[in-house]
């Protein structure tokens, strides 16, 4: 199961995070990320409301999928997990050398 789940990752570059408002309702929130093995790494900004919910309650939730035409086709990858920021400057600065290679810069439109 680990190594689909690990496959799934290295695949995509999207996924959705779901995080808890004030109010009590979720906020589902499409982002980019890259992954070091099992951890997942999404940028955020520090004034966003995506932010104010994990500051506040650091648990959300996930998805990874794929478009298909086929409805019984459909597969990805759903989670619960803990947010934390990341506060080490090695670790940031790894994680920005990450981002250009899975999301290389664009030579046409």
């Amino acid at each position: 199961m680990k190594d689909k789940i690990q496959t799934l990752l290295d695949q995509h570059r999207i996924m959705t995070v779901a995080t808890l408002r004030p109010d009590g309702w979720p906020q589902a929130t499409t982002v980019g990320y890259v992954n070091d093995g099992l951890t997942l790494y999404f940028l955020c900004g520090l004034d966003s409301q995506k932010a104010a919910n994990i500051a506040r309650d650091d648990r959300l939730s996930l998805t990874i999928d794929h478009d298909t035409p086929q409805v019984m086709e459909i597969t990805g990858l759903s989670m619960a997990a803990r947010a934390q920021p990341v506060t080490d400057k090695a670790e940031a600065e790894k994680v920005l050398r990450m981002l250009p290679m899975k999301y290389p810069p664009q030579t046409s439109l």
